[in-house]
């Protein structure tokens, strides 16, 4: 896996949007899964939206859905809204703090994380885990995406590379075990259904709210 590439902002220097080159090669692969994991309708609510694009595209596909994106940063939920505008089926973005012991929503039927857990401080994944459990009802699901390391499995040599990388840049971020991400939501009732192996070395964790 490289080195996270930067947003940089689409070629029309007037747009707001963002764009994050990953999303286009992970959004198919994610997509397929979200068809199988996430209930026949509802509410998916987005943490960590970013750039948008994720939403936009998933928004589309599985239009019998709500989206609901988030982000702490005013400029991603400004191109968040830019790459979802028209879309009748996505809410306007939420200023949602994945750490913040609060969040400004009180329920949705299914949680989404895509590329959080490893580009953030472990606190932000310990309130990702508290917030979804408080609005997400019994079995609903939260989909985690990116990449982990496991027990008993050789990681694979881009990732440590990615690893070292992400601590360089800051000591608080760096991928996480499965194993450590999964005591951390058994303590808030979200019990790990399935593991799903996704291209480029990165994993698909759902949990599914007891």
């Amino acid at each position: 896996m490289a080195d996270p590439t930067p947003w940089i902002v689409a070629e029309d220097t007037g747009d707001v949007r963002k764009h994050a080159p990953a999303t286009l090669r992970n959004r198919e692969a994610i997509a397929a899964v979200l068809e199988d994991v996430l209930p026949i309708r509802g509410l998916v609510l987005e943490v960590a939206s970013g750039s948008g694009e994720h939403c936009g595209y998933f928004a589309q596909l599985l239009c019998g859905h709500d989206w609901q994106p988030s982000d702490p940063d005013a400029s991603a939920r400004e191109s968040i809204a830019a790459w979802t505008a028209g879309l009748a089926n996505v809410r306007p973005p939420l200023a949602i703090d994945a750490a913040a012991p609060d969040w400004p929503i009180d329920a949705a039927d299914a949680g989404l994380c895509i590329n959080m857990v490893h580009i953030s401080p472990w606190a932000a994944t310990l309130g990702l885990l508290a917030g979804v459990a408080r609005v997400l009802p019994r079995q609903g699901p939260l989909i985690l995406y990116g990449p982990y390391r496991r027990a008993g499995v050789e990681t694979a040599p881009s990732n440590e590379a990615f690893d070292q990388s992400l601590r360089a840049r800051d000591p608080a971020w760096g991928l996480r075990s499965v194993e450590q991400v999964t005591e951390a939501a058994d303590a808030q009732g979200l019990h790990l259904d399935r593991l799903i192996e996704m291209p480029a070395n990165n994993l698909i964790l759902v949990y599914r709210k007891g």
